[in-house]
């Protein structure tokens, strides 16, 4: 689980609320008619720009991208070294009955052991990862979507209530509720986009970063294990994909 998303959106409207609770009146920040345009009119606006399937797919990738923990790169690398030495001195046929945490390394090892070509498992693999890109992809333009079209539907509430506002001058009592409308869905607008929206392309934009780059690691690996090369080499090689400050210390263990 990402504890630092969950910390971060959920310290984002704590710290707003709790203002709004400091002081004073906290129902004249509720709204029903300015929420039903910024959340409802943000959501069908987003809506028309996808897909339902893309759409309700989005949060999925969203929800995983918050509760799921990412795979370490160096515990991936020493896998592949492990698998490599058994295949090497085995055979592959020997990855069969292995254990293997993680599902795409998994699948790469299944097929070798089946005994798919080299360029065959390559493209297999290489299409998994195109797809999962796609769908993190979608998920970050969803998202920053709905960033961009809340405050713009804020916006739109606030022209709603100016006009109530106008339309009912001569009526005292009716021009406490239009101005609310006015200013208020410029707030729900803004808290929309600034504490939930963004934040989440930005995790879905280093989420699929980080998943890319660790099924690279498992390509070059499930090719490298196929070919036969040397685990000790093969792991030198994977090495090279993390970062200059985690290289020494793999190389060391």
């Amino acid at each position: 689980m990402d504890i630092a998303t969950l910390i971060g959106i959920i310290g984002a409207f704590g710290v707003v609320f709790a203002a709004i609770f400091l002081g004073g009146e906290v129902g004249t920040f509720f709204n029903p008619p300015g929420i039903l345009i910024v959340i409802g009119g943000t959501f069908m606006a987003t809506l028309a720009s996808v897909t339902l399937g893309q759409f309700l797919g989005s949060f999925k990738v969203a929800m995983k991208a918050v509760f799921a923990s990412d795979d370490d790169p160096e515990e991936i690398i020493e896998n592949a070294f492990e698998l490599a030495t058994i295949a090497r001195k085995e055979g592959i046929l020997a990855l069969e009955d292995q254990e293997i945490d993680n599902p795409f390394l998994e699948k790469g090892i299944q097929f070798c052991v089946d005994g798919h070509p080299p360029n065959l498992v390559q493209s297999m693999l290489q299409r998994d990862i195109n797809l999962a890109t796609e769908r993190h992809e979608i998920g970050q333009k969803m998202f920053t979507n709905i960033a961009d079209v809340a405050p713009a539907m804020g916006m739109i509430g606030t022209l709603v209530g100016l006009v109530q506002m106008l339309a009912n001058m001569d009526d005292p009592k009716k021009i406490g509720p239009a101005m609310a409308v006015a200013l208020l869905t410029t707030l729900y607008g803004a808290i929309i986009a600034n504490a939930f929206a963004n934040p989440m392309a930005n995790k879905l934009a280093m989420r699929g970063e980080k998943e890319q780059i660790n099924k690279r690691i498992i390509l070059e690996a499930v090719s490298g294990i196929q070919e036969g090369m040397n685990p000790k080499v093969l792991r030198q090689l994977l090495t090279t994909f993390l970062p200059e400050n985690q290289r020494d210390s793999e190389e060391e263990g």
